[in-house]
């Protein structure tokens, strides 16, 4: 091969080198463009994945009004699953269904549940352990956790034969009260020698399912919800014996917790942040006071409703006022006489939800607040 043309095949050579090696980085390029962009949108997926589970996992809504929901006999756990998510009791039947394998959860019973939206899912799972009524409850008076003696006379007036004024009167009978008092005097002493009580049996009145008939007379209905209380309360009384508050004050502070929070832990740090303030003076500036007083049910309170007149309202008075503001379940009251301490002295909730934030500081309160509050007057 002549020296020109050894040339000139090199060149060749090297010119296809080049193209060879152009063309590797274009595909190396590609690739890992090709790489990027599936991995941003596993990301993507994993992110969207994990927020529509963490929700899916949380109440439905802060509606505490229930449902009367059936289980028909031999259900299985998805079927379950299934009926709870028609009737909107939970999010999503597949990752209930998820959920109750992880936490070994299947002997459920056949019957009718009184369940609300607002319940989380471990509450809804250990009502459908503990086993449903065999009949509906058109013939049952539901008193509902949280309820006032308020709400409960209009859930007596809307499923019985008495009127709301029959049970108001009734439940406000001085010798009723007294029959109660001889009966269960462990229970009622201290409310008995409480002043400015506007109903002296509100937090007496347990939540729970009870029977009615025609037959039924509306003090026996309410010697039911108040030996129940009794029948609840009493493991508890050494413990609350033992501790610097009464009977009253304990299911005082109950009916807050059982308004303010939802999970166990969040309503032992909230019954935290009531001790703390009443340790130092602070006042307990609790909202369902404020709407107690007024005699209201709303989403917002106003700063004009923290000034209503009332010994109920906790904004203007410190202590606990005369007496509770609702009738608390057992879970209220088991964390109010276990509280987590810490050093919070406030907390807020978002509502859309339903997680409660806790603060050390009132800046740390505001900007909390700011971001998880919404003013009503927003639009």
């Amino acid at each position: 091969m002549k020296p020109r043309e050894k040339k000139a095949y090199k060149e060749r050579l090297k010119a296809k080198r080049y193209e060879r090696d152009k063309e590797q980085s274009i595909a190396r390029k590609i690739v890992w463009v090709i790489v990027t962009i599936l991995l941003t949108l596993m990301l993507i997926v994993g992110v969207i994945g994990y927020r529509y589970v963490n929700d899916a996992l949380l109440p439905v809504s802060n509606d505490t009004k229930t449902e009367e929901i059936e289980i028909p006999l031999g259900t299985s756990t998805s079927g379950i699953a299934n009926i709870l998510e028609e009737n909107h009791i939970i999010k999503d039947a597949r990752i209930f269904s998820i959920y109750l394998k992880f936490q070994n959860a299947s002997e459920f019973r056949a019957g009718y549940y009184e369940l609300s939206p607002s319940m989380t899912l471990d509450q809804i799972i250990l009502t459908l352990e503990k086993g449903g009524s065999d009949s509906s409850s058109a013939e049952k008076v539901l008193v509902r956790e949280g309820d006032t003696v308020d709400q409960i006379g209009d859930e007596v007036a809307d499923k019985t034969s008495f009127t709301k004024d029959d049970f108001m009167k009734a439940v406000d009978d001085d010798a009723l009260f007294d029959e109660l008092l001889k009966e269960y005097p462990d229970l009622l002493t201290d409310v008995s020698k409480t002043e400015n009580v506007m109903h002296r049996l509100e937090g007496y009145l347990f939540p729970a399912t009870y029977d009615y008939s025609d037959s039924s007379d509306i003090k026996d209905l309410i010697k039911q919800m108040v030996a129940k209380t009794n029948e609840v309360m009493t493991p508890y009384l050494p413990k609350i014996m033992q501790s610097e508050y009464n009977v009253q004050q304990i299911l005082t502070i109950a009916s807050l917790v059982e308004r303010e929070g939802v999970t166990e832990e969040d309503r032992q740090k909230i019954a935290g942040v009531f001790y703390n303030r009443l340790n130092t003076d602070m006042m307990i500036q609790s909202d369902i006071s404020v709407l107690y007083a007024l005699g209201e049910h709303k989403e917002y309170v106003t700063i004009k409703d923290t000034q209503v007149d009332s010994p109920y309202n906790l904004y203007l008075h410190t202590g606990l006022g005369p007496g509770p503001f609702g009738n608390p379940s057992e879970q209220a009251i088991a964390a109010t006489l276990n509280p987590i301490d810490s050093n919070y002295y406030y907390f807020v909730a978002d509502i859309s939800t339903g997680k409660v934030y806790f603060a050390e500081t009132y800046e740390e309160h505001l900007k909390l607040q700011e971001e998880y509050v919404k003013d009503p007057n927003e639009s």
